[in-house]
């Protein structure tokens, strides 16, 4: 199973702890975290699937591996920029979608154009189709029970 944990390129510490939290949570579900592969809720919540002993699969939005964050296991370096944020959404079962801009905003939309499920922690709950969760564990369990198999 691999669920896609998208949100602000750039947080603050209580969402870093917030995305951490996610990523352990993921990884102790024994499913892979995809992310855009940068900072912020990216690098927090790869942070915490690694670890857990988690893979993370960050796909970048430049052609440069080197741009990814550190706890990456597998860098995709796409070349596409914003555009990458169709394969975030494509590539995970589910989607944990945390406080964002536009660009968490386009991957939560991709993602229900996708049929992906998606949970909101803390955000999105007012989007269409969008299922609410007020814990890091409450959101994986929902997003592993939604996901296609």
């Amino acid at each position: 199973m691999q669920i896609a944990v998208v949100g602000r390129g750039r947080c603050g510490p209580a969402a870093a702890r917030v995305a951490r939290a996610v990523g352990r949570e993921v990884a102790a579900a024994g499913a892979i975290l995809v992310c855009g592969g940068r900072g912020g809720v990216m690098a927090a919540a790869a942070a915490g699937a690694a670890a857990g002993g988690g893979l993370v699969l960050g796909i970048l939005p430049s052609a440069d591996p080197r741009t990814g964050n550190r706890w990456l296991t597998v860098r995709v370096p796409s070349g596409l920029g914003h555009a990458r944020n169709a394969l975030v959404a494509a590539a995970g079962d589910a989607m944990i979608a945390l406080d964002g801009a536009h660009g968490t905003l386009s991957e939560v939309a991709l993602a229900r154009v996708l049929g992906r499920p998606v949970v909101g922690l803390g955000a999105w709950t007012h989007v269409p189709g969008v299922t609410p969760a007020g814990t890091a564990r409450a959101a994986v369990r929902r997003a592993l029970a939604l996901a296609r198999p």
